[in-house]
């Protein structure tokens, strides 16, 4: 009788969990990669390398506009109810991470347009006279390009981090109860916006910056990866058990190799060898580290909805 009541509990309280799939984890995957895209060119904002020619900054909003749609789009496939995702931007409760979460997304639109006028792409410019215009005004006051800068990174930051939030606000999964789930996410998403934006820009200066910020990332990543699964195997029973789905579990392979090793370790020596200008620059480290990016949330996503409370 006990055992019936505790799994009617358990579809009452989190039924949503039992259809999360690829939706989702790829959502969480480009909202991140946005979100550490969205501080990549607010610092290079602030720091006044828009003003250098081929900047990869010109690109990165457009980009991140593009991205983010299709997150919002995988994200509109996953749901329920699809009619009724209007409401989640007409109302806000205070503690709701959905609520939160629309928002910000709502805002990070904007924010993504304005900064797209610090630095205009060469076709945009040639194809359009008065936004190249508006453009020029914006990117001549010094004031207009710092705020445009701050604002896209503090509206990543709370993006990146959201993206963890809102797995690690579903109490009913004990391995997504960890505050650690946020922090994670957002270096994860700098470290994968990083490797992106490394991929594509053309100064090797640039590529140079990038990379030795990426190995900042990972690093950061790679600790606090190792204090979530310390917090779940210091935590009660229902963590230890979740925790043992990525330490001899069914996740355990792909876990290890596919994020830990070949996503963030392996990157992260070959690239200091690089910056160290042991080894040259290539384009394989940086796949890595977008494909286990990728696949780091789809683990999480995936284990979560394995681990219980019974």
């Amino acid at each position: 009788m006990r055992e019936l009541v505790l799994t009617r509990h358990n579809q009452l309280v989190d039924p949503l969990v039992h259809v999360w799939g690829w939706e989702i984890a790829v959502y969480l995957f480009l909202g991140g990669l946005v979100a550490g895209m969205m501080i990549l060119a607010g610092y290079s904002f602030l720091k006044g390398r828009h003003t250098i020619d081929s900047c990869v900054c010109s690109v990165l909003p457009g980009a991140g506009l593009v991205l983010l749609s299709l997150g919002m789009l995988a994200l509109f496939l996953d749901l329920e109810h699809k009619f009724s995702v209007w409401r989640l931007y007409v109302t806000f409760k205070l503690a709701s991470p959905m609520s939160w979460g629309a928002w910000i997304l709502a805002a990070v639109y904007p924010a993504l347009l304005a900064s797209a006028l610090v630095r205009l792409p060469p076709w945009a410019r040639a194809r359009w006279d008065r936004l190249d215009r508006l453009a020029q005004q914006v990117a001549s006051s010094r004031r207009s390009v710092v705020t445009i800068g701050a604002v896209n990174m503090a509206l990543g930051i709370m993006l990146g981090i959201y993206t963890g939030i809102l797995l690690s606000a579903l109490g009913a999964r004990p391995f997504w109860s960890s505050a650690a789930l946020g922090v994670l996410f957002l270096f994860s998403g700098l470290s994968s916006s990083a490797a992106l934006v490394h991929m594509i820009a053309s100064r090797v200066d640039e590529r140079e910056l990038l990379a030795r910020a990426d190995n900042v990332f990972l690093s950061v990543e790679l600790v606090v990866l190792g204090l979530f699964l310390i917090g779940l195997v210091t935590s009660t029973q229902a963590h230890l058990d979740a925790a043992r789905l990525v330490l001899g579990g069914p996740f355990t392979a792909v876990f290890w190799v596919l994020v830990v090793g070949l996503g963030i370790a392996i990157p992260l020596i070959l690239q200091v060898l690089a910056v160290s200008h042991v080894t040259r620059h290539n384009a394989v480290v940086p796949g890595l580290v977008l494909t286990g990016g990728l696949i780091l949330r789809f683990v999480i996503v995936y284990a979560g909805q394995y681990s219980h409370w019974q």
